[in-house]
């Protein structure tokens, strides 16, 4: 590996870009905070950004190939990128950087697990939990709107189901 290597993109880091900034746009829809009762704030946006970011993840991880998987890192890798620069931004500074973005990975793969064993096995109720206890943190959400969330979580893991590997290469999370 020479030293032009290293500044060199991966093939994939382009499309990861572009998917995590659709899962981004998909978390920011105003429905999810006036019509479901999302909390809009720096934790609830984040907790949405991880519930659309881990499904494209999973849809790319279901895949079973070294193209997505790479895709798939590369959304990760996306992600935590943005991570890292928004807590500069926020003021965070340069030696805890590293460990917050340490806590919000695990805490994301943690959602992201929880998630897609309850997408997987088919459990309603588990899904509409799990996000309860992540989106609201501990507080109680609004009537219906955990079970709202699941329902619109379950949806959007359908809609990304029906797209395939060109399309997900393509940054498109649309049909």
């Amino acid at each position: 590996m020479g030293l032009l290597d290293l500044f060199r993109r991966r093939p994939q880091e382009r499309a990861g870009f572009h998917l995590y900034g659709a899962a981004v746009a998909a978390a920011r829809d105003p429905a999810l905070y006036a019509r479901i009762g999302a909390p809009d704030t720096t934790a609830g946006r984040f907790e949405l950004v991880c519930l659309h970011a881990g499904l494209v993840i999973r849809r790319l991880r279901a895949l079973r190939s070294a193209e997505a998987d790479a895709l798939a890192q590369a959304v990760f890798d996306a992600m935590f990128a943005d991570m890292d620069l928004t807590l500069r931004e926020m003021g965070v500074g340069d030696l805890s950087v590293g460990k917050k973005v340490k806590t919000l990975w695990e805490g994301f793969h943690g959602r992201a697990e929880a998630y897609g064993a309850a997408l997987d096995a088919g459990e309603e109720s588990a899904l509409a939990a799990a996000l309860a206890r992540n989106v609201w943190a501990g507080a109680a959400p609004p009537e219906g709107a955990a079970e709202a969330l699941a329902a619109h979580a379950r949806a959007f893991a359908a809609r990304l189901e029906a797209l395939d590997l060109p399309a997900l290469a393509a940054g498109r999370l649309a049909a």
